[in-house]
């Protein structure tokens, strides 16, 4: 299902590619979406990835379905009033704030502006769709987990192949609206029932302390995002979908390499954590790393050279020349990341997340200032260069941090 989903989203790109060659439409769908992921990821997802999950399972192992229920219509409701408050307040200003988040001007700032709200729509859907998903993944119900991320992205496609044709721009945007619709109804089928429950459960507590971390954290990687598209919205028309799309080849070979190997390696490091066994916790780490630079070294060297390829699958041939160069800084990066996953999951296997979040929030201001700084004189190409000096960063730090984090566990 992963799998079919990175697929789907190919083939998304290619079709809004190909729908709109002058990837000025592109630009603004994909920076569309910045700010409510930002606020999305920041008060949403934080508590979900991290906390979530675990209380349920909690109850799960003790079968105690009430009590799950209890909790999941709990944080739903809660999520979706502070969401919902938000996203309102939001789309009543976002007249006043688009100027400050892109570049775009005269229609394409009124685009942006309506798919903008729009957007908030479709993530207010994903409050609900996402907390179903924890809830399924706590019960392991894995199909309708992982075939719902599919047919949203399908509903992109269809609404730019057949509502194009008749609303213009904003037949990709109502799609998309469409796909979240159906991810949350099949997702609320396969929880089998949801209420409003306004009261706060006792857990919230603990959620909330166990999320402002990873609130850090996203919110950093967010603001990057969105920033890096307030770069690029002031560049030539296709900046902002250039760069989208060299930075998701990037991020299959890292998803394929990093994210993989460093999530096996998780259960082992946080075993030998748990037992104090320091050899064997640094064993495992080196070889970690020494597995990902033998595998995404010559992974980045393999995707810079298969960029006429990925340019041929996302209909950006025509600027092959801008998206190769674009995609070789994004392919030194490759690395970096890939260990930083590695490195992280070194930090939680000894149940410590405050270190980790610093960094990322450290990564992803050195991204940002480096693109800022250098976009007059560097253009499209300051935000991949950006990118990849904030991983440097965060490896050194984590590098550095890491051995006294370890010696404070092993030795207590």
């Amino acid at each position: 299902m992963q799998l079919g989903a990175s697929i789907m989203g190919l083939v998304r790109d290619r079709t809004l590619a190909s729908t709109f060659p002058g990837l000025d439409t592109v630009d603004v769908y994909i920076a569309s979406f910045r700010p409510s992921d930002l606020c999305f990821q920041m008060m949403i997802m934080a508590g979900f990835s991290v906390a979530l999950v675990p209380m349920l399972a909690a109850y799960h192992a003790e079968d105690k379905k009430k009590e799950m229920s209890e909790l999941l219509n709990s944080v739903v409701s809660l999520a979706a009033v502070v969401f919902g408050i938000v996203a309102i307040v939001l789309c009543i200003f976002m007249d006043q704030l688009a100027p400050y988040l892109v570049g775009f001007t005269g229609a394409s700032l009124d685009l942006y502006i309506d798919f903008a709200r729009l957007a908030l729509i479709t993530n207010f859907l994903f409050v609900f769709g996402n907390a179903f998903g924890q809830y399924l993944i706590t019960v392991q119900r894995y199909w309708v987990y992982g075939v719902t991320p599919m047919l949203y992205t399908l509903g992109t496609i269809l609404g730019t192949i057949y509502l194009t044709p008749e609303h213009g721009a904003y037949g990709p945007m109502y799609g998309t609206l469409g796909g979240a619709v159906i991810y949350v109804v099949l997702r609320l089928c396969a929880v089998g029932s949801f209420k409003i429950s306004l009261g706060l459960h006792p857990d919230l507590k603990e959620l909330l302390s166990l999320m402002w971390p990873r609130m850090a954290a996203l919110g950093a990687l967010q603001a990057q995002l969105l920033l890096f598209d307030k770069v690029a919205s002031g560049l030539d028309a296709g900046s902002v979908t250039i760069n989208a799309y060299a930075r998701n080849f990037q991020a299959v070979a890292v998803g394929v390499a990093g994210i993989a190997l460093a999530q096996s390696a998780f259960s082992l490091l946080s075993q030998a954590a748990a037992k104090k066994e320091k050899k064997r916790y640094y064993i495992y780490l080196r070889k970690g790393i020494l597995f990902m630079l033998i595998m995404t070294i010559p992974g980045a060297v393999a995707l810079y050279f298969l960029a006429p390829v990925a340019a041929s699958l996302v209909s950006l041939t025509h600027v092959l020349p801008i998206f190769s160069l674009c995609l070789l800084f994004y392919c030194i990066s490759i690395p970096f990341e890939s260990i930083n996953h590695l490195l992280l999951r070194a930090f939680y296997a000894t149940k410590h997340t405050v270190t980790p979040a610093i960094f990322s929030v450290i990564n992803g201001l050195s991204a940002i200032t480096t693109a800022w700084y250098l976009a007059p004189k560097f253009g499209i190409y300051s935000l991949a260069i950006g990118f990849a000096v904030g991983q440097v960063i965060q490896l050194i730090g984590l590098s550095l941090m890491l051995p006294k984090r370890v010696r404070s566990v092993m030795n207590s």
